[in-house]
């Protein structure tokens, strides 16, 4: 007979059986199910080996050691799933004293990695300090050594690892879809709202307690036909009420009754659009953020379709504040779907364009997506007359078809976009890639394979492992219909339903390859850089077809990113002219933003990497032009020409003392003031590069920002 000695010093027999319920355990955290055979295997090779020992008594420690060798000869994973735990009490302290340092620094200096968070605010700071254990968690537990590796050094970047075990990434909610009917939230039911007053307070619901269970862009496609049947709901209650209340008698009765419930519907959207502001702009939510709302709006043609989308844009260009001392909010982004067809001159809803360039020149809000030009965003919607509205600041869908999956089925079936979301974003440090295969004198795509592949792997267990939660994680989207399939039952998997989402291969610092590669910018060559996107592009798409699964390729729209990459290089390959001598490296595919070039030069030298960034893009320009609402106008058309998502780049600041305001501005004209408010493109979207004197940018950031010239 064996024993083994337990760690208290115990003892108990030699069994079998405990060895399988232990590497059953390691085998499940990283989602693998042994065979019968395997098992049996594991417990006759441990069983041999620890009788060769010639002992009656075993330390737990040697049998750790013989599991483990039997482990290596069936799964090598696995053995390192089962190594790990065995080591967790060691690894924890050295974990929790990483996790306790960093609580510290954010409990007392704050943190600026995600300009939409306050890190003032306790529950922001409570917030940040459990991500810093979550992110501790999911290196210790999912990734191998070759992934921890590849993202110390710098080669990789897998963005939210705080989140990413517990739920997705960017959507476009179908808020129509779960307002349709009603709904049931927080153990509650929510009624078909039958008035548009009350459709915003309840969608206004469904947004902050949905955009709390996930991380990433929470996107309202179309809203103005959302709201527009509940505007015909309120119009014809109020043309009731005016016929009820009014004397039969009167001249123009009906007249005067449309005008008074026109009026009143009219006054619903503006106050309900400021609802809205309020709330995603003063509420945060449970992961401790503002939620990164985006609306986009546009296309509606009809009388209150035109109205919501006239009335949000008003309503922002107005600001918000104490009289006098108005300025525009960040939430929610605003996005206009433009139809030369619709909003062209002399056309139906040109009005609702000069709105939209009016919000522009006065907030650079909304951006701009082309339904009617050139490429693939505008294709689907002049093929199926489907939008492809953007996730958050630029992540977009590839096409899932209704009956076919990832290609039509026949020439009836259609794209499905609406309800879909993507499961999170692993981006590529592009120049750190080329000076590696230098320094080991290895071929620079040879080099690129091995990480391509390394994200191909993440990606295919986070699909794996998203798809063992319950529905019951984010109820209003996967059982009361928020997303694609999503009418399932609380204790149901959400693994049936993942097949139509996307994952991200992410790019950065394209400028700082070319750059690399022959000393001249994107701007002046770009031929190389151009070169490696095809070639990401062609490998993405084999990757597609073997694996089955919607990858995209992103232009990583980095934030504290630009800074910590510049980090990573210099610590491997030390300071290099034009790749690593600023405290940033460039967004994407963009020109850097030093750049000499006029807005249409940036339009064309970026144009030629649009169509390779399918998953995520957007194109903007500087505009030092004072309000020149002209040349505004006239640079969305000719973006909207190209097939562009276009964003207008001006940098606004208030003063919060007498209310001026101008264009870059850092000391008061008017009263001498510094207290200030400023507005700057964080990259896709709007953040505040200055509150009362204090930033939620990052010095990297803050660097970029001071050096823009094109940008």
């Amino acid at each position: 007979m064996i024993y083994v000695i337990k760690k208290d010093g115990t003892r108990e027999e030699f069994n079998s059986q405990k060895i399988v319920a232990a590497v059953n355990k390691s085998a499940a955290r990283i989602l693998y199910t042994f065979s019968d055979k395997e098992k049996e295997f594991i417990c006759q090779f441990a069983e041999e080996h620890a009788e060769a020992l010639g002992k009656n008594e075993i330390e737990i420690q040697e049998m750790h050691n013989i599991v483990e060798g039997a482990l290596e000869r069936v799964n090598p994973a696995v053995a390192k799933s089962y190594r790990d735990y065995r080591n967790y009490k060691l690894d924890f302290i050295h974990m929790m004293d990483d996790v306790y340092t960093k609580s510290q620094a954010i409990r007392y200096i704050g943190d600026k990695s995600n300009a939409n968070t306050d890190s003032a605010l306790v529950a922001t700071k409570r917030s940040l300090i459990f991500n810093e254990l979550n992110k501790e968690l999911y290196r210790k537990f999912f990734m191998n050594r070759n992934e921890l590796q590849a993202c110390k050094d710098g080669y990789i970047y897998i963005h939210d690892q705080s989140a990413r075990l517990d739920t997705m990434n960017c959507c476009l909610f179908d808020v129509a879809s779960v307002l349709s009917g009603g709904f049931e939230m927080g153990n509650v039911w929510y009624n078909e709202p039958k008035t548009l007053d009350t459709a915003f307070d309840v969608m206004g619901d469904i947004i902050l307690s949905t955009a709390a269970q996930q991380y990433g862009g929470f996107t309202v496609p179309e809203v103005d036909k959302i709201l527009a049947p509940y505007a015909q709901k309120s119009y014809d209650k109020y043309i009731q009420e005016f016929m009820k209340y009014s004397d039969e008698s009167w001249t123009g009765r009906e007249e005067r009754a449309i005008e008074y419930a026109l009026d009143k519907v009219r006054r619903d959207f503006d106050q309900g659009w400021q609802g809205i502001e309020y709330k995603l702009n003063t509420v945060g939510s449970s992961r401790g953020d503002y939620p990164f709302v985006t609306v986009t709006l546009g296309l509606g043609i009809k009388q209150f379709e035109k109205m919501a989308s006239i009335s949000l844009l008003e309503v922002h260009k107005g600001g918000q504040g104490k009289a006098g001392r108005k300025k525009p909010v960040l939430f929610p982004k605003i996005v206009f779907l433009y139809d030369e067809n619709i909003h062209g001159k002399g056309k139906i809803s040109e009005d609702v364009f000069e709105a939209g360039v009016d919000c522009s020149a006065k907030t650079m809000y909304p951006d701009w997506l082309s339904m009617s030009g050139k490429g693939y965003i505008s294709s689907m919607y002049k093929q199926y007359g489907k939008v492809i509205s953007p996730m958050g600041c630029r992540a977009f869908l590839s096409p899932w078809y209704e009956r076919g999956g990832m290609y039509p089925a026949d020439d009836k079936d259609v794209p499905v976009f609406v309800g879909r979301f993507n499961i999170g974003a692993v981006s590529l440090h592009l120049p750190m890639i080329l000076a590696k295969a230098r320094a080991e004198s290895r071929d620079f795509y040879e080099v690129l394979d091995f990480y391509l592949e390394m994200i191909r792997n993440l990606h295919i267990r986070t699909y794996d492992y998203l798809g063992q939660m319950r529905a019951s994680t984010n109820p209003l989207a996967y059982c009361e219909g928020g997303f694609y399939g999503g009418h399932l039952k609380p204790n149901e998997k959400i693994g049936k339903i993942l097949k139509p989402m996307t994952a991200s291969f992410g790019i950065t610092a394209l400028n700082e390859l070319q750059e690399l590669y022959n000393g001249k910018s994107i701007a002046e060559d770009g031929q190389f850089a151009l070169d490696v996107l095809k070639y990401i592009n062609r490998k993405v798409n084999e990757f597609k077809e073997k694996d089955g699964y919607l990858y995209a390729i992103y232009g990583t729209p980095a934030e504290s990113l630009c800074g910590l990459q510049v980090e990573q290089f210099r610590k491997m390959y030390g300071i290099v002219k034009g790749v690593s001598d600023r405290p940033y490296v460039s967004n994407s595919f963009h020109c850097h933003v030093t750049e000499d070039v006029t807005p249409i030069e940036k339009q064309d030298l970026e144009g030629r990497f649009w169509e390779l960034c399918n998953g995520g893009k957007i194109q903007y320009v500087r505009y030092p032009i004072d309000y020149n609402r002209e040349a505004i106008r006239t640079l969305i058309r000719r973006a909207m020409s190209l097939g562009y998502y276009e964003g207008v780049n001006l940098s606004l600041a208030y003063c919060d003392d007498c209310g001026h305001e101008e264009l870059e501005m850092d000391v008061c004209p008017v009263c001498g003031s510094k207290n200030l408010t400023k507005i700057d493109r964080m990259n896709g979207y709007l953040s505040y590069s200055r509150v009362h004197g204090d930033t939620r940018l990052n010095e990297a950031k803050m660097a970029e920002i001071a050096e823009r010239k094109s940008m």
